[in-house]
């Protein structure tokens, strides 16, 4: 008992100290800063980027509300069809004919060695929509659905507070059993390893994005050389949000109101491979990140548990009360997500049991690796970073 009560300490620490000095991670209320209708000098011309691969079946939902954008300044949409084989293209090409603000379909295609197809379709993107001179750039995945003013919110917040990138995390879509166990997760997890406060702090070295809603100045693309300084990246939002930041950008990221996932997840295999296609990569492919990753997340959030029914099996005070403390502090640190996504509270307590689903997703990843189908992703597999040449 010895060991697991200085176990569930130490457990106890660590979540006191993710409590207070984490950037108050857990909270829920950094949300789009309200900006200037209108803007000081007007509204800037923007061009929305929307690469896209094999997205049918959620293009007729997304595509539309980015058509139907209520914004004052000019604005153009580009869908990139990276290489689709179901339709993709065509049916974008239907959906602007309905009218909206202006859309260009195009196909930049196969990727060249070392570069991923996401960010080689927004590069074509991005070369395409330099000629009508934008100030801003929206990139937005092909499965998010704004809603009408949410361009315009954007615009306005990133011209009012300065910001060189304004990025909201889409609210995913939950409505299967495995989507309320590991969708609410997922995020707090994110929130929890990239604090929103801290990545808005001026001269903070945390950055991070969210792929899904990213409005980025374009001069500041052009300087930090976006998206070819990261044309490799796995996870480009971060990789991206790092790029601007290193460049002397202010980032700035929270969650969303108005801007939606309509992607479903209906089983745990869907959700376990969006988590293990990248999980190991976010590890930068070592061995020793992944070892004190899963030791930290046995730690942090298996230990309280386990200490909790030993202690009462024993009769171990000690490891019932240290145990039972830090499961405490891990719910309520949750709460505010749950309600966030408006889920059951009762989902709170069995946090313990997605962490480790995620803990086995992580390890998956990096047994994917190692077998040569690690970074897998539609039909594409991607090699490590230091495994491609660079460029002369």
């Amino acid at each position: 008992m010895t060991v697991i009560v200085w176990t569930a300490v130490g457990s106890l620490a660590a979540w006191l100290w993710l409590l207070l000095g984490q950037g108050f991670f857990w909270r829920t209320d950094v949300r789009l800063p309200p900006g200037e209708d209108p803007p000081r000098g007007g509204w800037p011309t923007v061009c929305v980027v929307v690469p896209a691969r094999d997205e049918a079946a959620v293009l007729g939902e997304s595509l539309p509300s980015l058509l139907a954008q209520d914004y004052p300044g000019r604005a153009e949409v580009f869908l990139i069809d990276d290489g689709s084989t179901d339709g993709t293209g065509e049916l974008a090409r239907a959906l602007g004919r309905r009218g909206g603000l202006p859309l260009t379909v195009a196909s930049p295609g196969e990727p060249p060695a070392g570069w991923t197809g996401k960010l080689w379709a927004v590069r074509h993107g991005l070369a395409l929509a330099r000629a009508r001179e934008p100030e801003y750039l929206l990139l937005t995945d092909a499965d998010i659905a704004h809603a009408p003013d949410s361009l315009r919110r954007l615009v306005a917040a990133a011209r009012t507070g300065g910001f060189d990138v304004v990025s909201q995390m889409a609210r995913l879509r939950v409505e299967s059993l495995w989507e309320r166990l590991v969708v609410p997760a997922f995020v707090y997890f994110f929130a929890q390893l990239y604090p929103f406060r801290w990545i808005g702090r001026r001269g903070g070295r945390t950055a991070a994005a969210a792929g899904g809603c990213v409005l980025l100045r374009a001069e500041t693309a052009g300087r930090v050389r976006i998206p070819d300084a990261i044309r490799h990246a796995v996870i480009d939002d971060v990789a991206l949000a790092r790029a601007v930041k290193g460049g002397g950008g202010h980032v700035w990221l929270g969650l969303a109101d108005r801007v939606d996932s309509v992607r479903p997840y209906p089983r745990l295999h869907d959700l376990w491979r969006m988590v293990s296609r990248s999980a190991y990569a976010q590890l930068r492919h070592n061995p020793l990140l992944l070892a004190g990753t899963v030791a930290g997340l046995a730690l942090v959030y298996l230990a309280p548990p386990v200490a909790l029914v030993a202690g009462l099996a024993a009769g171990g005070a000690a490891a019932v009360l240290a145990g039972g403390a830090a499961w405490l502090v891990m719910t309520a640190t949750y709460v505010p997500m749950l309600r966030y996504y408006r889920q059951s509270l009762w989902l709170a307590p069995l946090l313990p049991f997605t962490a480790f689903l995620y803990l086995l997703m992580t390890v998956d990843s990096a047994v994917q690796h190692y077998r040569g189908r690690g970074a897998a992703w539609k039909g594409r597999t991607y090699a490590r970073p230091d495994a491609i040449p660079e460029e002369g």
